[in-house]
């Protein structure tokens, strides 16, 4: 799919205006064989340094076995269209591309799997809903360009 085929469709997605202040989150993994493997919630406080055109985003994790996760994002703004951001466990940057009511994220990931850790690739896709307070993302994630399986998450604002 190419992001720009999105770019009429309303209301336009603005990452940075939409994650500033607070945002829930709940999602869940299945894996390839369709299989349900996790479910979570996440609490996001998001501050935008307009100087610096950066996002920062906190990500607290609660996963439905207990186990509790931070994720700290500096997403830096290129332009209207453009994103690169960097987190733990994000090899090198992530990048995004913005049209319309969607955006679209690409980056690899080192995944903590039990005792171990593998890289797969995430490609992220978020769309923005009419109510402007739900975006729905939908994360597809490989290794060795196979699907290991997809991370479907829903997002509110207050």
């Amino acid at each position: 799919m190419a992001i720009e085929k999105y770019a009429d469709q309303k209301p336009r997605f603005v990452l940075e205006d939409y994650f500033s202040g607070k945002t829930t989150a709940e999602g869940l993994f299945i894996d390839r064989f369709g299989t349900l493997k996790r479910q979570f919630t996440v609490d996001i406080k998001g501050t935008w340094d307009d100087k610096k055109q950066e996002l920062k985003l906190v990500e607290d994790f609660v996963y439905s076995d207990g186990e509790e996760e931070q994720r700290i994002w500096t997403i830096k703004k290129e332009d209207n269209h453009n994103y690169i951001g960097y987190a733990d466990g994000v090899v090198g940057k992530a990048t995004g591309k913005s049209y319309g009511n969607a955006l679209q994220w690409r980056y690899d990931f080192d995944l903590k799997v039990k005792d171990s850790t593998i890289r797969v690739h995430f490609n992220d896709w978020m769309f923005l809903q009419p109510n402007k307070k739900t975006m729905i993302n939908k994360a597809t994630v490989t290794k060795w360009g196979i699907e290991v399986g997809e991370a479907i998450i829903s997002f509110s604002k207050k």
